[in-house]
């Protein structure tokens, strides 16, 4: 994580390449949310928040903190125990403002969906195919280190999407996550995409407040994927292997795939497609019928 690896030290965080807000936040929320959110991280991290939420929200955060976690990593000799509690206070200050999210969405009847997978699986190919097919409202919101490439390529499907660029972050955060959601303002009753940055190892720490989390595996990838990244893998709702197309010219075995995911998680829900094809493209919008909250349900039968 990033404590460790340190991919966040000395990054700026841009959303649709402008500096992410200075979070700035002193914590005593009374979520009628006008949060003054008032104080200048200095990111020895002692973040002794005090949450009292109240989330009737209107978020104006007020984020950035050119990302946020400048803390001086450790060479060889440090005190783990510190390391530790360093890891725990940065987890449980984006759980905190992750459930704080989460009340924002589901208080919209939002259905909020993280996207995640390796570099070149087909998140973003997928999410077009997605968007020009399905009928509700929906936005996206776009996480890479650099380029608006792919919030390009979301919007000329007539979807409104927000690019936010990590610089050397490896991973989205709940702060960046509700900076997002200010920016789009998504309407009730709504999909909102998180596309993650593609990584299969730290974004599976950080709770960014969804309802669900999608992996996108590739066919091209391996089928021991699952195995070498258990906790990505174990915390899916739902598994899709994607470019099921490229099986006929890949030495690839999709059953052992399967059974390596269910190893992992015995309780996600795996399908197959190819968003190039369309083959099983079906089924995953009618996953997707079935995630939506029961009132959106209710209004498109209506």
């Amino acid at each position: 994580m990033c404590t460790v690896c340190g991919c966040s030290d000395g990054a700026t965080t841009q959303i649709d390449g402008k500096p992410m807000p200075q979070h700035s936040h002193d914590h005593s929320h009374s979520h009628s949310h006008d949060h003054s959110h008032d104080h200048s991280h200095d990111h020895s991290h002692d973040h002794s928040h005090d949450h009292s939420h109240d989330h009737s929200l209107d978020h104006s955060h007020d984020h950035s903190q050119g990302r946020r976690h400048t803390h001086s990593h450790a060479s060889s000799g440090t005190d783990n125990s510190k390391l530790i509690t360093l890891e725990k206070s940065i987890l449980d200050k984006n759980d905190r403002l992750a459930q704080y999210n989460r009340g924002w969405l589901e208080g919209r009847n939002i259905l909020g969906l993280n996207l995640l997978s390796s570099p070149g699986a087909g998140k973003t190919s997928l999410l077009e195919a997605t968007l020009t097919s399905i009928k509700h409202r929906c936005y996206v919101i776009e996480g890479d280190q650099a380029t608006e490439n792919d919030a390009v390529r979301i919007r000329k499907t007539g979807v409104e999407a927000v690019q936010i660029n990590t610089g050397t972050g490896c991973h989205l955060e709940a702060d960046m996550l509700q900076a997002g959601l200010q920016q789009l303002s998504p309407r009730a009753n709504s999909i909102v995409f998180i596309e993650n940055v593609g990584n299969l190892v730290c974004p599976a720490l950080f709770d960014l407040g969804e309802k669900k989390r999608v992996v996108i595996l590739s066919v091209t990838e391996g089928e021991d994927k699952a195995l070498k990244y258990p906790h990505m893998f174990h915390r899916a709702d739902l598994v899709l292997m994607n470019k099921i197309d490229l099986l006929p010219h890949l030495d690839f075995d999709l059953d052992a795939c399967i059974h390596n995911t269910r190893t992992v998680n015995p309780n996600c829900e795996i399908l197959c497609l190819s968003a190039k094809t369309g083959e099983g493209m079906k089924q995953w919008f009618d996953w997707l019928d079935r995630a939506m909250p029961a009132v959106n349900k209710e209004q498109h039968s209506a």
